[in-house]
């Protein structure tokens, strides 16, 4: 459905005709970030064995998908005096697929997955989808402007980011305590990788705060002006664009140190993995300097102390 003819250039307010340069802008930018992500990680392919570098470069496709079509309904408005709904409509999806699916990635992020834990638990999969399904519904009825759902939406904010940010502390706690067991066990070898994983995760912890402060500050923000939404609109594109290449460049495809993908299929809370010990083989000329690194899995995780 379209809107065409000579009055629509003047039912628009001309304050807004720099909205199709700005769009252009952002959609070169994610365009180019987008082909960088996915050419670096098919590139370095053979450095994962997981799909969560495939899953996070997806994301600013969809991204890519939503700038262009804003910047074509714009641009069609003032410039072909011609507003499609579709297109209107096409912009409003991609915009709450994009916030659900950045949402998803954290989540799994948050959980470990594939860095503490090679899978999730069947669940931590059936939680993951509940709030991803809720959030997706209460963002479409908030950007449709249905009443009460700016109050459901800030709830499930909080709900999302106490989830993020309370398996990410989980997760720095089981790495601390296997860093220091690696430490009195004296074993270097594993060393390396499991301080990987901790920085990783502290750095994602750090982005996550950025996101929960800019995320609520928007969200929150009461004023409608006109110098208000341009505000909003650059804070916005600019964080979302910062904040993902950055998490994006912390689990990026690349070498890692040797046994960062040494971990237990599913993550168990409450437990944390068994300590690791470096076993030197005999070679035939009985030298030492081939040993190797044996990982011992336990039958049973040694159950962490509870905490007064």
């Amino acid at each position: 459905m379209e809107y065409s003819g000579a009055g629509v250039d003047d039912g628009l307010d001309g304050s807004y005709k720099p909205l199709p340069p700005i769009y252009f802008t952002f959609m070169i930018i994610w365009v180019v970030s987008a082909v960088s992500w996915t050419f670096n990680t098919f590139r370095n392919r053979h450095f994962q064995p997981n799909n969560l570098q495939w899953m996070l470069a997806s994301v600013p496709w969809i991204k890519t998908l939503q700038l262009s079509l804003s910047f074509l309904f714009w641009y069609s408005c003032f410039y072909s005096n011609v507003c499609s709904l579709w297109m209107s409509f096409g912009v409003y999806i991609m915009g709450v697929l994009f916030q659900t699916l950045a949402f998803v990635s954290f989540f799994l992020i948050s959980h470990g997955y594939c860095i503490t834990c090679h899978r999730l638990s069947l669940s931590e999969r059936r939680t993951m989808a509940s709030l991803g399904c809720v959030f997706y519904l209460t963002l479409v009825g908030y950007r449709a402007s249905i009443p009460y759902f700016s109050v459901l939406l800030l709830l499930n904010y909080l709900i999302l980011f106490y989830v993020i940010f309370n398996h990410v502390y989980q997760n720095l706690m089981v790495l601390r305590d296997q860093l220091s067991f690696i430490e009195d066990e004296d074993v270097h070898a594993m060393h390396d990788a499991v301080y990987t994983k901790y920085i990783m995760f502290k750095k994602f912890q750090g982005a996550m705060h950025v996101v929960a402060v800019s995320e609520l500050a928007i969200f929150i923000s009461i004023d409608n002006s006109f110098e208000s939404y341009w505000i909003r609109l650059l804070v916005r594109e600019w964080a979302q664009f910062f904040i993902f290449m950055y998490i994006g460049w912390i689990f990026r495809s690349q070498e890692l140190a040797p046994g960062f993908s040494v971990m237990p299929a599913l993550r168990s809370d409450g437990e944390r993995v068994p300590p690791i010990y470096s076993i030197p083989t005999l070679p035939q000329k009985g030298g030492l300097k081939d040993s190797i690194l044996v990982v011992i899995q336990q039958p049973r995780a040694c159950t962490l102390p509870a905490k007064s």
